[in-house]
């Protein structure tokens, strides 16, 4: 089964080179590997936003976990070491099923036990649930690895973390780690504990040490839980930052989980889609700061970004019919509009939005369109309008980073120093690609701006007739300046100089967007193109392999990684996207779309059975795309995915 994960052999590389992830809808998640061995700093089974979606905390790491039998004694869980695995629960998983939340079954002799893990929507509890399936009775002893950090960060052993640790009520602890720390819950719902606190040293987290990041982390124990589970009986744990939430039945929470999920995926979608709507959801979540919807860029290290979250949005909410999540989403955006500019990012710390993005205000007329087209909401689009005109002046007469337009009416933006398009990698002051000038996205999502614009405007009765002009205007100013004599279109032009003529996908934006500003006939011929340079199964590459620039393989420390995330290293999302452009090019003929349904295969395989489990990664290597790289679970990676399949079953 393509949910199910069955153990062909006992392999730990192969098995931690596997992860899941549940969420909880303000900012938190659970994750960790197949195999049970943290690989990530950002691996642990409870990572709380205190201030959702920020401010993200790790409070619990994992769990060790040993069953005690009358003629077995085995341990379920696995650690690595500095050159050692230990303890290798490992070789006793006979499966894991990630659907519909993470299970682990291990076996051993007559005892079969089931670990599942789930978090409590729209709050930081994360709970475990240990399930004998065996023969016999057996005894569970349960010990929690707690940290106290910041989710980028990791945990030491230091004088200051005491963990004092009280007995509230039966079965009912509360931790405290330091006396400046918040508290951490923790209930069981069997067994007697038994404190004995300890340091836990020196894990070794292999995804880490790839990224050239620092690897080791320790943790604290409080004691140990002992628990008699007859055949057929479960027990749970749980971890919760509020007291007040920890109180309940966990079977019920789990049936309410499973519930929700289901709900999820509709009734009318094949299993693919079906299962691309329940992963998209984990991106969705509260916004403290402004009683509203966002929607995450990425797990595990990313938050809410402008431009990801226009982009991932038109396929995880507004083509899921998610109205009230879409119009949250945009109005919490048009909410912090500044000089005809909507935030980039909003930083970790909840501090004042960044706006170094030239496209994110851009797409959100692509998204508005969206919307409207599915939900024919003028009442909402009237709203908005005032907001959307005043981007429009704004970026005719300038705004911030030099964004303006041209004498020859392209839109232009840059200066040294800075990245405002997504190609937007910057280590220290060196911009890897900072493409300075005029965009050739910039400049195809700008002339939608306007032309939605102007369909607003008609659709409200609004005179926009200088605006029709423009339209009219720049699309013969795009053509010119933009189509080069061998038939695509530059990527980046600075009129009076040198155009850069390199062939990237951005250029796929002038043809799968609802407005191009090219011929049919310039349509297909660009697209064949993108195809013969850029595509692949996984996404196309962000630099044509015959570049001398080009970067074969995403890999090693931040300096090469980033010198290599735009120079060839193949984007998810743009699978979509390229799916989008086929088609129109087709005039959304049968075959076309029976053409999307075909080659979505590899990343259907990823999606099930790679690195992220029920995930698509954010990138794969430029030369050879097979094995995921980046965050395990991008949004636009999942979004435009689903974008493009709901598009060709329509």
């Amino acid at each position: 089964m393509k949910n199910k994960l069955q153990k062909e052999a006992p392999d730990f590389t192969k098995l931690s080179g596997k992860e899941w992830l549940v969420t909880n809808g303000i900012g938190g998640f659970a994750s960790s590997s197949v195999s049970g061995a943290n690989t990530r700093r950002y691996h642990g089974l409870l990572v709380a936003s205190f201030d959702p979606p920020t401010d993200r905390k790790v409070l619990v790491s994992k769990v060790e976990e040993k069953v005690i039998a009358a003629k077995d004694e085995f341990y379920i869980c696995t650690n690595a070491y500095p050159g050692k695995i230990y303890p290798e629960g490992y070789l006793h998983l006979n499966s894991f099923t990630r659907s519909p939340l993470p299970t682990s079954t291990f076996s051993k002799g007559k005892h079969t036990v089931s670990k599942t893990v789930f978090m409590r929507y729209g709050r930081n509890m994360t709970v475990v649930e240990y399930h004998n399936k065996g023969e016999e009775a057996l005894l569970l002893e349960l010990t929690p690895l707690l940290v106290y950090r910041d989710y980028h960060h990791l945990f030491h052993e230091e004088e200051r973390w005491v963990y004092e640790t009280k007995e509230l009520e039966e079965r009912l602890l509360q931790i405290k780690p330091a006396d400046d720390a918040k508290p951490l819950f923790v209930r069981f719902t069997a067994g007697i504990f038994y404190e004995h606190p300890d340091w836990y040293r020196n894990f070794t987290y292999a995804r880490e040490e790839e990224r050239g990041l620092d690897f080791h982390e320790d943790a604290r124990s409080v004691g140990k839980i002992s628990c008699m589970l007859a055949p057929g009986e479960s027990s749970f744990l749980i971890f919760s930052t509020e007291v007040k939430d920890i109180q309940g039945e966990p079977e019920k929470w789990k049936k309410d989980e499973i519930k929700r999920l289901k709900t999820l995926a509709g009734k009318d979608h094949k299993q693919f889609m079906a299962d691309l709507m329940i992963s998209g959801d984990q991106f969705l979540a509260d916004r403290k700061s402004s009683s509203s919807k966002t929607l995450l860029a990425g797990y595990p290290w990313f938050t809410d970004w402008g431009r990801d979250t226009m982009i991932a949005m038109r396929g995880l909410v507004i083509a899921t019919g998610k109205k009230k999540a879409a119009k949250s989403m945009l109005e919490t955006f048009l909410k912090y509009l500044d000089q005809g500019m909507i935030p980039n990012r909003f930083p970790d710390d909840g501090s004042t939005p960044e706006y170094n993005t030239m496209d994110a205000t851009l797409w959100l007329f692509v998204a508005l369109h969206d919307y409207y087209e599915k939900f024919k909401d003028k009442t909402f689009i009237r709203s908005v309008f005032d907001q959307l005109t005043e981007i429009i002046v704004c970026h005719i007469k300038g705004t911030r980073y030099n964004i303006h337009i041209t004498k020859e009416g392209l839109l232009y933006g840059g200066h040294e120093g800075t990245q405002l398009t997504w190609m937007d990698a910057k280590v220290g002051n060196y911009v890897v690609t900072p493409r300075i000038g005029c965009p050739v996205e910039i400049n195809a999502l700008w002339f939608n701006a306007l032309n939605i614009y102007i369909a607003f405007g008609k659709l409200l009765g609004k005179n926009v007739d200088v605006y029709v002009n423009r339209a009219n205007d720049f699309k013969h100013v795009f053509r010119h300046w933009f189509i080069n004599e061998n038939g695509y279109l530059n990527d980046v032009v600075n009129p009076g100089r040198e155009s850069d003529d390199r062939i990237r996908p951005n250029q796929l934006y002038a043809i799968s967007l609802p407005y191009s500003p090219l011929t049919l006939a310039e349509g297909k011929r660009l697209l064949q193109v993108i195809t013969e340079h850029l595509y692949t199964d996984y996404g196309l590459r962000s630099l044509s392999p015959k570049d001398p620039d080009f970067k074969p393989i995403f890999s090693g420390d931040q300096w090469h990684r980033d010198n290599a995330y735009h120079q060839g290293t193949v984007w998810s999302f743009l699978w979509g996207e390229y799916a989008l452009a086929y088609m129109k090019m087709h005039k959304g003929s049968k075959a076309s779309r029976k053409w999307v349904k075909d080659h979505v295969s590899r990343l259907k395989h990823h999606f099930y059975q790679a690195e992220g489990l029920y995930c698509i990664s954010e990138n794969f290597d430029g030369k050879e795309p097979l094995k995921g790289k980046g965050c395990i679970q991008q949004a636009w990676s999942i979004g435009m995915t689903l974008l493009a399949l709901l598009k060709a079953d329509a």
